[in-house]
């Protein structure tokens, strides 16, 4: 069965930081790499970061350096550690697991997370 649970969503002043974590099944977590997409009032869904084969991680250019992915094999999840926010991360952030040659391409990806709404103000 495949389940992708987020938490650790919230408002945040410009600069904070906030943790979001995503409970995957472990068959979930077993057959797919794991990622994070946002999606912003009136823009398309884009792709964070990727957690890609042999723990590889890929993010994109607006995060790099700022935030960071990782995964918990024991547990299951994939979490996003997001420091140094900006107003322009606003967003519902969605846990991802998709087909490892994807990246961040949101095409790739074979199951979504309900999101989790991540707010930060200047």
């Amino acid at each position: 069965q495949v389940q992708l649970v987020e938490s650790g969503g919230g408002s945040v002043l410009s600069g904070g930081s906030l943790r979001l974590s995503c409970a995957a099944s472990e068959y979930t977590y077993r057959s797919y790499c794991m990622a994070w997409f946002r999606q912003a009032p009136g823009k398309e869904r884009e792709g964070v970061a990727v957690m890609g084969v042999g723990g590889r991680r890929s993010y994109a250019d607006s995060v790099k350096g700022r935030f960071t992915i990782s995964q918990d094999n024991a547990k299951s999840t994939v979490s996003l550690q997001m420091n140094s926010l900006k107003p322009e991360d606003t967003a519902m952030y969605y846990c991802a697991a998709g087909a490892c040659s994807g990246g961040l391409d949101r095409n790739r990806v074979a199951y979504w997370g309900q999101g989790t709404q991540v707010t930060v103000s200047s």
